[in-house]
């Protein structure tokens, strides 16, 4: 499978689109960029170099067509919030000012506004995209459901984000370098065998497989799976018909994947471990608490009050 990279979307592409509105709280000037320092809060940690070579010849020829976002961190010097692949592509054509809004933000402001303007690129790496709820999350305390209102995000896209990270550091490693998509990542989650996730990974890498064709990939183990299983529990009960005490089979049932989402999604919105299991008919829910505390608190958790 080809890397995927930045070109081939057109200019829009390589210059947001956002609309930079002037409001009480912020001025629109010229700021040297001597004088502006990176924002540690940026999410995006790799650039696209060809992507970024093509800004600069853009800026040559006709200038920073949006101004950047900055913040005043201390008298005559400013913090990015947003634009740091202009402000980069500015420097390497050897301009000595760039158009900024300037606006009053404190650190979660400045973080949230780098974010929102980086999801609004089609290009963010997923693991960016992650690393930045993560970091509002860990940072200023905010919930999967604060997040998402934040970002105009659904709770559910925040969290399977967020799931990413469960994956094998060689399967991350292809989402990084952009081998595989977010959506190869997400049906990978379905199984939580990581041995299978990293061998279905090399295949799509290998063999340039669509999503569908990893989820038919995913299904067809399930279904091997399940017939392991059935023939195990056909054993096991011939063995107990002739009364072998030795011949009993123990089988270990195969979870769905539908069930592995849901017990992820409640682990995540309650935050602590849950066990979801289905019996036929009837299925159980198994909730982790450490102490009456944290009990009250998943029971506020639940009814929307925490």
């Amino acid at each position: 499978m080809s890397r995927r990279n930045g070109l081939g979307r057109g200019l829009g592409s390589l210059i947001p689109t956002e609309a930079a509105k002037s409001s009480a709280d912020s001025t629109l000037r010229e700021v040297p960029l001597a004088l502006i320092e990176a924002n540690p809060y940026q999410p995006r940690k790799e650039f696209e170099e060809e992507a970024l070579s093509s800004l600069v010849d853009s800026i040559k020829a006709i200038g920073v067509l949006q101004p950047v976002l900055l913040r005043e961190t201390t008298e005559g010097k400013f913090e990015l919030i947003a634009g740091e692949r202009r402000c980069r592509a500015a420097r390497r054509a050897g301009l000595q000012m760039i158009p900024a809004l300037v606006q009053s933000v404190d650190d979660q402001g400045s973080l949230e506004r780098a974010l929102v303007e980086n999801l609004h690129r089609a290009d963010l790496n997923p693991l960016d995209e992650a690393a930045g709820y993560q970091q509002m999350i860990e940072e200023f305390r905010l919930t999967h459901e604060q997040v998402a209102q934040r970002v105009g995000k659904s709770r559910t896209a925040i969290s399977n984000s967020l799931r990413l990270f469960q994956l094998p550091a060689s399967v991350l490693r292809y989402v990084r370098e952009g081998y595989i998509t977010a959506g190869h990542a997400r049906a990978l989650l379905s199984t939580p065998d990581r041995d299978l996730q990293e061998t279905l990974a090399q295949r799509v890498v290998a063999e340039a497989l669509s999503v569908r064709a990893l989820e038919e990939l995913l299904r067809a183990d399930v279904e091997a799976e399940g017939t392991i299983e059935e023939t195990a529990i056909a054993s096991a009960a011939v063995a107990s018909e002739r009364g072998g005490a030795g011949g009993r089979v123990v089988a270990s049932p195969v979870r769905e994947a539908g069930l592995l989402e849901l017990e992820q999604l409640l682990e995540d919105h309650l935050n602590t471990r849950v066990r979801v299991s289905l019996s036929g008919r009837h299925g159980k829910v198994a909730i982790d608490f450490a102490t009456i505390e944290d009990l009250e608190r998943i029971y506020r958790t639940m009814l929307g009050t925490e």
